[in-house]
């Protein structure tokens, strides 16, 4: 039998694996560099319709100007999608909830997909 030197088979438990150095902060890994080569989403200024077009009118009756404001599921869109200003926002939300009651508007469901 081989019978280890007990001093040995500590030093075998204490031994840690080499560390890895990390890059600096600044420095990209290669890890960070899957997406490199596509294009960046850069958004761009947002304004309100209704703000810069005085003649456009809110109104619950013009189905056509509140599917823009819709979802293909039937939700309202929030303002960072639409770009509408906080007054008029409400004021097409209120539109699309009175068009809905009158059936001008579904619920919900993919109406949309018609037009």
């Amino acid at each position: 039998m081989t019978e280890k030197n007990p001093e040995k088979i500590d030093e075998e438990k204490n031994e840690r694996p080499e560390r890895v150095e990390r890059p600096e902060r600044g420095e990209r890994s290669d890890r960070g560099q899957r997406g490199a080569d596509r294009r960046r989403f850069v958004s761009r200024p947002k304004f309100c319709q209704f703000c810069t077009d005085k003649n456009l009118k809110i109104d619950y009756k013009n189905v056509e100007l509140m599917g823009r404001y819709i979802n293909e599921t039937g939700k309202i869109r929030p303002r960072r999608q639409t770009g509408a200003c906080a007054k008029h926002q409400r004021e097409v939300a209120t539109a699309i909830k009175n068009a809905r009651h009158i059936a001008l508007i579904p619920f919900e469901g993919d109406f949309w997909a018609e037009y």
